[in-house]
């Protein structure tokens, strides 16, 4: 009982630690945001995205930051895809590349997509997303202010989903909400854990220093959260999230089941690799504490244990977690979703468990091929 309450009670000073926190990163002006500046390179990496990549390259035809470039890298498209983007080049308002990749059985596409796209990139500014993403007209701008207030080497910025009107959706939001929002506390505190690829900004030069992908290229997935770890290591204040509402990068949230278990996974099976012991030890509390309420729950039905303290166990995390959620949700202009937050809570210690131990597997499918 008391090794439940300890772990009930670490999280819950954690929950209102990341709550305090993410209330205390200041906002990016709106005024501030500028027409020129640094030139950026916009890397694409996309694989059979036919049905997507149209809308995001209207997108940054709407761009009111205008020193840039874009090259949608196509790993090997089954589809329309390239068709679509060399169609979309001979009208585009900014220069366009398509750079077309053979599939040569590659254990990370995504990465090397990368890569090879930076080798040909002209701005001083790399940024990534993703082929399914959507971005509004002032993501860039925003990007180029916050580079010229801080001259950081990597800037990384909030994600979520493009709609939450199924309930799934809404699940999806909420979940992920918590892992953009602990990602930017966890960087505010000085321990930078994660980011997202899909919304990405850093120096060319520092792709460079710290050697690129080397080391973690047998890797399929970490384009983003490896790269981060090493140009923190190096640059000790020189990784910053960007919170701008301008700067939100949306994606399309999963339909089936299969898919998001396979993206799951494959953002499961990183933690492994780390070298840094802060993102190790953090996923290892994220296991236990999900796991508390559980053990916590099923103690009660076996008279292990008694009411009062399955709902102070209970209630510890759900409390706290439900006043950091909601201000990031309401942050990524998803109010809709604050109300799924209990039933998220009520699902995602047995998804935290599930997954953990699923990461333990190895192999995923991805994009129709499969990876490790």
């Amino acid at each position: 009982m008391l090794v439940l309450l300890a772990a009930s009670a670490t999280y819950a000073c954690f929950a209102l630690l990341l709550w305090l926190t993410w209330l205390r990163i200041p906002l990016l002006a709106p005024a501030a945001l500028p027409i020129t500046g640094p030139r950026i390179t916009v890397i694409i990496p996309v694989r059979n995205e036919e049905e997507n990549i149209g809308r995001l390259l209207d997108d940054l035809d709407r761009q009111t930051y205008r020193s840039f470039e874009v090259i949608v890298a196509d790993d090997a498209s089954v589809d329309g895809t390239r068709d679509r983007v060399q169609a979309y080049a001979s009208a585009a308002t900014y220069p366009l590349r398509l750079l077309s990749l053979i599939d040569n059985g590659s254990a990370s596409p995504k990465k090397r997509a990368i890569r090879q796209s930076i080798e040909q990139a002209t701005g001083e500014l790399i940024m990534t997303t993703d082929g399914d993403c959507r971005v509004g007209p002032d993501w860039l701008a925003a990007y180029a202010a916050f580079y010229e207030q801080t001259r950081a080497k990597m800037l990384f910025g909030p994600v979520t989903f493009t709609t939450d009107t199924r309930l799934f959706d809404s699940l999806q939001t909420v979940e992920f909400s918590s892992l953009i929002g602990s990602g930017a506390c966890t960087l505010a505190l000085g321990q930078p854990t994660m980011c997202n690829g899909a919304n990405l900004c850093y120096e060319k030069q520092v792709f460079y220093e710290v050697g690129g992908f080397a080391g973690v290229d047998h890797l399929a997935s970490g384009d983003d959260e490896f790269l981060m770890h090493k140009i923190a290591a190096r640059y000790a204040k020189g990784v910053r999230f960007l919170k701008s509402q301008a700067a939100i990068v949306q994606t399309n949230p999963h339909r089936s089941w299969r898919a998001f278990y396979n993206q799951r996974k494959r953002w499961a099976s990183k933690w492994q690799a780390y070298n840094s012991l802060i993102p190790t030890l953090l996923a290892v509390c994220v296991f236990i504490w999900n796991v508390t309420p559980v053990v916590a729950v099923v103690g009660w039905l076996l008279n292990f244990l008694n009411a009062n303290t399955t709902l102070l166990v209970v209630g510890l995390k759900v409390v706290t977690e439900f006043l950091f959620l909601r201000e990031v949700l309401v942050f990524l202009q998803k109010r809709r979703s604050v109300l799924y937050i209990p039933l998220t809570q009520l699902v995602y210690p047995f998804y935290v468990v599930f997954f953990g131990l699923a990461a333990q597997g190895k192999g995923y499918r991805w994009k129709g091929r499969d990876l490790n």
